[in-house]
């Protein structure tokens, strides 16, 4: 159930993010959820290959190449998910920063709900 809730809570800030970024248009609820869909699956099968191959270059650039390519992966999320645009690298870039800060703040709030059971 609560897997449920946080979901809808990245969704939500999937909007927020289409709503603050220029550059990056949702065109709904339903394709904010497809488009979160997309990017846990992304997160899931394709990120742990990419990090692995691109280790070294992210080892050189002392981790910034992650933010390169975590702004790839939401171009790549934005491609396959129906009524999502993203116009260029730098929504995607700074889209994905805030993504990523909200997503955190999601996943703290989960796990202190699961600390106090």
């Amino acid at each position: 159930m609560f897997m449920i809730l946080r979901w809808i809570l990245f969704t939500l800030a999937v909007m927020l993010v289409a709503y603050i970024i220029p550059g990056i248009t949702v065109e709904g609820f339903m394709a904010a959820f497809i488009l979160s869909v997309v990017i846990g699956l992304i997160n899931v099968f394709l990120r742990p290959l990419l990090t692995f191959i691109t280790l070294p270059i992210n080892f050189l650039t002392l981790g910034l190449f992650g933010l390169i390519l975590n702004a790839l992966l939401l171009m790549l999320a934005g491609y396959i998910a129906p009524g999502v645009t993203i116009e260029g690298f730098w929504p995607a870039l700074w889209g994905s920063l805030l993504l990523g800060i909200l997503g955190g703040g999601i996943s703290l709030i989960g796990d202190k709900r699961n600390n106090n059971i």
